[in-house]
């Protein structure tokens, strides 16, 4: 087993998502620091798979910062729109000068969805994968999902990302409507940090 700690280099600029992360890790005593706290650039994420695009950002993270480096790259796959917006969730929530609005991009997948027909269905899952970088260049990486159906008009404030339209099987509550503990225990990012710690206990 490689030594993570004590600090790790949490490779996102996205608040939401260091918030959960830092929320995931707290047991383990690793100080977690944000790219952005770093002043670390975002890297083009030109993987064609989460995989591949959560390996380039943590690379990038560890070669820049000399520390191990954490990357999640995580979207949500429409089955009515034949897995989109996938690796592409992050864009559907862009406007021409690159400034994200989460509620303008559930509102595009809600129209896809329901431009597909009737019978096309909501169902919908998250992924997430996650890779774990050292700055001499080994990497490992992890890959989690949750399987759940989309609801319109979008509920609950908790969440981030599309958590106001997706409810999870089994639940009747968006993921932005339950507890912040609750969604930790069965996230795709849950799923794909119980893989990463049992990596890192083997």
């Amino acid at each position: 087993m490689r030594p993570i700690g004590p600090k790790l280099v949490i490779a996102t600029h996205n608040a939401g998502k260091l918030r959960e992360i830092r929320d995931l890790l707290a047991p383990f005593d690793i100080e977690c620091v944000g790219a952005a706290a770093l002043d670390l650039p975002e890297p083009e994420e030109t993987g064609v798979t989460f995989i591949d695009n959560a390996e380039l950002k943590a690379r990038a993270s560890a070669d820049l910062s000399g520390l191990p480096a954490l990357a999640d790259d995580s979207g949500i796959s429409v089955d009515a729109l034949h897995g989109a917006p996938g690796i592409h969730s992050a864009r559907y929530a862009e406007d021409a000068e690159g400034n994200r609005d989460f509620g303008r991009a559930m509102q595009r997948v809600w129209r896809e969805v329901e431009a597909a027909g009737p019978d096309a269905g909501h169902d919908a899952h998250f992924v997430c994968a996650l890779s774990l970088a050292w700055p001499d260049g080994h990497v490992e990486s992890f890959e989690g999902k949750v399987f759940g159906s989309l609801v319109w008009p979008p509920r609950g404030e908790k969440g981030f990302g599309y958590d106001p339209m997706f409810v999870a099987t089994g639940m009747d509550r968006t993921f932005a409507e339950i507890d912040p503990a609750q969604k930790h225990a069965i996230s795709h990012r849950a799923d794909a940090f119980a893989k990463l710690l049992a990596w890192l206990k083997a």
